[in-house]
């Protein structure tokens, strides 16, 4: 039953979701008074300390308003329109020295922003102003507050006393004054310059940052000059704040102030005027200031409380979710019954151990299999390889393969050496017909063991036909001639020993990419064809010149004219076009001159104008009755040949073929093509080629059809036949083994090979060698 199978949770469960709880929980609750306690408190006394700098930067900018406006009078006393022969003009007269006079005081009064009015009193015979316009002073109690002012003992100074009209009682205005003339002998007049209250107590506001508390300008003597509110007398706060710093009896200072159940912070300092000292003090309520501060730490508190709530059900969730894996495994492992009628008691990871050293025990016995069939696999790859069937993977998929079977690629060069034995029919009744397979193991045994003693990495490929590869993967830049020379005489010295045949060697160039591997083998396979036909050990090095002539005229890129009809066929135009270019450069690297290009080029036309006929298509129509050899023979620059192929040949037949099938039929038909290619000396069906590429049988023989132009049996039967003529030119395998190895039986496979060849299969190797 479903209840029964039900596996409840064990003690590893509990004891996490505990566990949790405490690691999320008390830690943060901990952390959050730290910072309440704590860093509250610091974070007050640097809000403080902060507050008490902007004053002390704030002041110190007002203290620059002030000195300026006094240098700036300072600067216009000494100028010579206000010498000494002004108390003798007649302005009635000369009214244009009055207008000179009055520019010039409205350019003073411009130049600083505290600045409201800026007047000009001569005392002469007839006492008069410029207020900045020219005007008679005819009020003798006004008159005498001037002349007063005149008897001050400084030259200049700051007053807080002058009436800013003839109404002498009227507000009083702060006012810097400077006697005429500069020097102090006998001043006939001042020029004086009022200051604007209301900036006076804008600029004071700065002083208070937070937009409350109060900021005092006072005298040293206590007598309030201007405040932050624009009225210099006293209130009461004002009052108890004033006698508070005069009582500290210090220039500089600061500190907390009680006022009506609120505490104000207090700052004040001292500018240096001309005439006197000025004190400044700044009042501003420390709740302002703290406000952020509070804030953050109920902040601190709130959130705490509520990461404390989202940690217990964050706890509870990450509980589940860990204990999910663990769950499934130990079901999976097949441990349900653990359990039952013993909720929490026991112990997942117990049962968990002793499953998994169960499933280490069979690990290692299914590794120690692999360890033992993994030569075999890698001769599966390296036949595969050497043959050109892996053409399709690219380099770094190759060197991956190749990592993952425990060869050391990196920084390597890639050797291919062939082997073929002979002398099998001399051996006089020592092997009998039928064990060229016995006596091929037997020699790659040697090779391998011998390759072994002398090479880093070396890996023997058995063709089952008394012919052998080796790869051999040395360092890159390493002279090996000498050293696989001397292995190529160990190997026929010890042959000729044990299994008294001949052998007969051929050393190809190295290749310096693995996808180079299945060109130079088959250069060592097509070099062994030239080999001296008596029955003597023989060893051919592609590395020597006189090898090279030889082989430089007969040689043709099979491999690669059938990769181009492959590729052709399916529409990879692209790959198809960079498959002759390599195509092209293999019949340039060996010397050719152009009329055998010509023709290499001419030979592959044919081949594909071939395909494309079997493939149901009329070149003709494709190519618009073009002469194509025509054309190819006009050609003397390989470049212009190499763009030829790719526009005018490969292009239309891509673009016709794309208009009879789409892409996704294109590859179902190419992986069956890769199939067939891999299996073809198996035993395949259309039902198994359709399983393979995940469509029905009757899908897959219409789109087979559809874009090769030849049904699914007639495509087999030419790639094995293709594949049989081969082995009957190359090799010496008897009628049967290429029957076998082509996936025929040896009756039907005569039967067939004639009625698609038109001659028997021993007829055709005879004419081939012809």
């Amino acid at each position: 039953m479903e209840g029964e199978r039900y596996l409840l949770k064990g003690r590893f469960f509990r004891n996490s979701l505990i566990l949790i709880l405490i690691i999320s929980s008390i830690p943060g609750m901990i952390v959050g008074f730290i910072i309440y306690w704590m860093g509250g408190e610091r974070l007050e006394n640097e809000m403080l300390q902060l507050h008490q700098n902007q004053i002390a930067q704030r002041a110190a900018n007002i203290d620059d308003q002030f000195s300026y406006l006094e240098n700036s009078l300072a600067h216009w006393a000494f100028d010579p329109k206000f010498n000494s022969s002004l108390k003798d003009v007649n302005f009635f007269k000369d009214f244009e020295i009055a207008r000179d006079v009055t520019k010039t005081l409205g350019i003073m009064q411009g130049s600083s922003p505290l600045a409201k009015q800026v007047e000009l009193f001569l005392n002469g015979t007839e006492p008069i102003r410029f207020y900045p316009e020219y005007d008679v002073i005819s009020d003798r109690e006004f008159m005498d507050s001037y002349i007063e002012m005149l008897s001050h003992g400084k030259l200049v100074f700051w007053s807080s006393n002058m009436p800013s009209d003839a109404n002498v009682t009227s507000e009083k205005q702060l006012t810097l004054v400077h006697k005429l003339p500069g020097v102090n002998f006998e001043p006939f007049g001042a020029l004086m310059v009022r200051v604007n209250k209301d900036k006076a107590s804008d600029l004071l506001k700065t002083l208070t940052p937070y937009n409350v508390g109060e900021t005092l300008l006072m005298q040293s003597d206590g007598s309030i000059l201007l405040s932050s509110a624009g009225s210099p007398q006293p209130s009461g706060f004002n009052e108890a704040l004033r006698n508070e710093v005069l009582q500290r009896n210090l220039r500089s200072g600061s500190f907390l102030y009680d006022w009506n159940k609120a505490t104000y912070t207090v700052s004040y300092g001292t500018f240096s005027r001309v005439g006197s000292d000025w004190f400044y003090v700044s009042a501003s309520p420390i709740s302002a200031i703290t406000k952020p501060v509070v804030f953050i730490s109920k902040l601190i508190i709130s959130v705490s409380c509520t990461a404390l709530l989202l940690a217990v059900l964050l706890s509870w969730l990450a509980s589940q979710q860990i204990y999910s894996p663990i769950d499934r495994l130990v079901r999976m492992l097949g441990a349900n019954k653990l359990f039952v009628g013993h909720p929490g008691e026991q112990d997942e990871f117990k049962m968990i151990e002793k499953e998994w050293l169960h499933l280490s025990r069979e690990s290692t016995t299914l590794q120690n299999k692999l360890e033992q069939q993994l030569p075999h696999i890698k001769e599966g790859f390296l036949l595969q390889l050497v043959q050109g069937f892996l053409y399709a993977y690219s380099e770094e998929d190759l060197l991956k393969r190749m990592r993952n079977f425990d060869w050391e690629v990196d920084g390597r060069q890639f050797v291919m050496m062939h082997i073929q034995l002979t002398g099998f029919e001399n051996l006089e009744g020592r092997f009998s017909q039928g064990d060229e397979g016995l006596v091929t193991f037997a020699a790659a045994n040697i090779i391998e063991e011998l390759a072994a003693g002398r090479l880093e990495q070396a890996n023997a490929i058995n063709f089952h036909d008394l012919s052998m590869g080796l790869l051999v993967l040395l360092p890159e830049e390493e002279p090996y001639a000498e050293k696989l020379h001397a292995l190529s005489e160990e190997l026929m010295h010890t042959i000729n020993h044990i299994l008294k045949l001949r052998v007969s060697i051929a050393i190809g160039k190295p290749a310096s990419s693995i996808s180079q591997i299945p060109f130079r083998y088959e250069e060592a396979m097509q070099a062994l064809s030239y080999r001296n036909f008596e029955n003597e050990n023989q060893m051919i090095d592609l590395e020597t010149m006189e090898t090279i002539e030889e082989i430089k005229e007969l040689w043709y890129p099979f491999v690669l004219e059938r990769e181009i009809i492959q590729l052709i066929r399916t529409g990879q135009e692209q790959e198809a076009g960079y498959r002759i270019e390599l195509f092209l450069q293999e019949l340039k690297e060996r010397g050719a001159k152009e009329i055998d290009i010509q023709q290499g080029m001419l030979q592959l036309l044919g081949t594909i104008l071939h395909a494309i006929r079997h493939s149901g298509m009329d070149p003709n129509r494709v190519y618009k009755s073009a002469n194509l050899y025509e054309q190819l023979t006009s050609f003397r620059e390989p470049l212009k040949m190499l763009n030829w192929f790719k526009g005018k040949v490969i292009g239309p037949f891509v673009k016709e073929l794309e208009a009879r099938s789409d892409g996704q039929v294109k590859k179902a038909v190419e992986s069956a093509m890769i199939y067939l290619q891999n299996q073809y000396m198996n035993e395949i069906s259309l039902e198994s080629c359709a399983n393979h590429t995940g469509m029905n049988a009757v899908s897959l023989s219409k789109a087979f059809k559809q874009v090769n132009g030849k049904n699914f049996i007639d495509y087999l039967t030419e790639l094995r036949m293709d594949k049989a003529k081969e082995l009957l030119r190359d090799t010496e395998l008897k009628i049967n083994d290429v029957a076998v190895h082509v996936g025929y039986q040896h009756s039907y496979f005569n039967r067939i090979f004639k009625k698609h060849e038109g001659v028997t299969p021993s007829l055709y190797r005879e004419q081939s060698r012809h």
